[in-house]
């Protein structure tokens, strides 16, 4: 079916079908040359995909881990960069193995511009609470140079990576949101970080809506009894009228 699929051009269902196929493979049989071979072929065409950011799948069969320990490391090794790593580590790994990109048609532009992107939402996810991130930090992190920054920015909120916005006049990008490309405990104590931060925010803002519910109960009552002084003033004047009037002496008019 990943064949089929492949040779109508449909590569995302192609790709799909081999992780089905990877998945149907025993424990005792994953580290066997037909394992290795498809994982291999779905290695490679997650790594070189530009909408393939996500290699969770990958990782977590017994197969693709069997090539951690077999002379095919390599790939595990380059898969690992992919899936938690920098740009700085994929340009290391090209050093230390210095034929093996192209010796398995390998694309290094489309490689690299996609551990580009993956290098920059890792160091937006670790932003913290700034949730700033400058040119120059990004500039650096991804060896371009700064006038390319923006255009690289765009692409990463492209790609759903991560969410924000540019600020020219301050040189940074302010991000809304970040994609992890793992999580762990050091992500989730962030994410436990935020959250006491939101708790303390919505006190604040629920002590200052109560404090104003409580301001227009007061002011509610101030108002109503203003009115009720009002209308007791205006009876009490009333009643004065009356009581003068039946005291002064009617004039009716006869000698």
């Amino acid at each position: 079916m990943s064949s089929i699929a492949g040779e109508a051009g449909e590569d995302e269902e192609a790709y799909e079908y081999q992780i089905r196929a990877l998945r149907t493979i025993p424990s005792d049989e994953a580290s066997g040359d037909e394992a290795r071979k498809l994982s291999i072929e779905a290695l490679k065409v997650a790594l070189v995909s530009p909408t393939h950011f996500d290699f969770e799948d990958l990782t977590s069969l017994d197969s693709v881990q069997a090539l951690r320990n077999s002379d095919s490391s390599e790939f595990f090794e380059l898969l690992e960069i992919f899936t938690s790593q920098n740009l700085e580590d994929y340009e290391s790994f090209k050093s230390e193995h210095s034929s093996f990109i192209s010796e398995n048609s390998l694309d290094d532009g489309a490689l690299t511009r996609k551990m580009r992107l993956l290098t920059l939402a890792s160091i937006a996810a670790s932003t913290g609470q700034t949730r700033s991130l400058p040119y120059s930090t990004i500039a650096s992190s991804l060896s371009i140079p700064a006038e390319d920054v923006e255009m690289w920015v765009i692409d990463v909120i492209r790609a759903g990576l991560v969410e924000g916005k540019l600020s020219q006049l301050n040189q940074t990008f302010l991000i809304h949101r970040s994609t992890y490309r793992v999580f762990g405990d050091s992500q989730w104590r962030e994410v436990a970080g935020r959250l006491d931060m939101w708790r303390s925010s919505l006190l604040g803002v629920l002590k200052v809506i109560q404090q104003e519910k409580e301001n227009v109960v007061l002011q509610k009552e101030r108002e109503l009894r203003e009115a009720e002084s009002k209308v007791n003033g205006t009876s009490q004047n009333y009643r004065r009228a009356a009581q003068q009037s039946q005291r002064e002496p009617i004039d009716v008019g006869l000698d």
